[in-house]
């Protein structure tokens, strides 16, 4: 017979949930937010007769087009930007993995940090007023936001890649970058490329919601048709957006499934 060690009681974590549990109720008290109205018959009709208000779906065919358009779009932000914040942070893997020196390391890591730090809605709203409305706002802000993610994570690839075939071509007289180039890249390469999937999936939906400041996409059609209270037309909005969504999910989920199959 089998005997387990009796499990101790844990002070630490009673004390972490009631902490959690007080922050909770005082964030409602603060915020004067009581959840139970939400829960009330009047709240609950509202709530019903506002969302019979976005059924059935305009599919209208030329409301249609211009949806379509607004998912191509989307889609070219989306993966413009990707593109762009990959290739950003390809010249910056080197500085940003130490292989110019701590200083050189640490200033681009700032660098990253500070792209990254700031929210895209917020990158969105900077490059509208810089460049003015648009689809070329809402690229310009996902591609400063996502290279600093990008960055950080190829620079930390490059760190934990084993150095062995670096240091040999370095031993041989290749520079830095080549050493880059021909011993590390072709052994990370699949990881950067998992990385820059998934941020492409990050950025669709990102895309998505950049329009509501004016940066183009599904987004921008959506905030114009809820603003005119043209509920049908953004319920349409709204479905496309989540097709949108799943079918990147399934291609990105597919691309990487053939990739670690390829890999193996």
């Amino acid at each position: 017979m089998n005997h387990y060690p009796a499990r101790k009681f844990c002070l630490k974590c009673l004390v972490t949930i009631v902490l959690i549990a007080l922050f909770i109720v005082a964030s409602f008290a603060y915020l004067s937010l009581n959840p139970l109205a939400l829960f009330t018959q009047q709240a609950m009709n509202d709530v019903a007769v506002y969302t019979a208000r976005f059924f059935p779906p305009d599919l209208s065919p030329p409301f249609l087009q211009k949806v379509w358009s607004g998912v191509l779009q989307t889609l070219a932000i989306s993966a413009l930007a990707t593109l762009l914040a990959a290739i950003v942070s390809l010249f910056l893997v080197l500085p940003a993995a130490g292989q110019f020196g701590h200083s050189a390391k640490m200033v681009t890591r700032f660098f990253l940090n500070f792209l990254r730090s700031v929210p895209e809605l917020v990158w969105a709203v900077l490059m509208v007023l810089a460049v003015g409305l648009g689809p070329f706002a809402g690229t310009l802000a996902l591609t400063l936001h996502t290279t600093g993610v990008l960055g950080r994570l190829f620079g930390e690839t490059l760190e934990n890649h084993p150095p062995a075939a670096t240091q040999a071509l370095r031993l041989a007289g290749a520079s830095n970058t080549q050493s880059f180039i021909y011993g590390a890249l072709p052994g990370i390469y699949s990881q950067l490329l998992s990385y820059s999937l998934y941020r492409w999936e990050m950025n669709i939906r990102m895309a998505t919601i950049l329009g509501f400041v004016g940066a183009g996409g599904l987004g921008q059609i959506l905030y114009y048709e809820l603003s005119l209270l043209h509920e049908q037309q953004a319920s349409t909005v709204i479905i496309a957006m989540l097709i949108l969504v799943i079918g990147v999910d399934m291609i990105s989920n597919k691309l990487r499934r053939v990739q670690m199959h390829s890999l193996g």
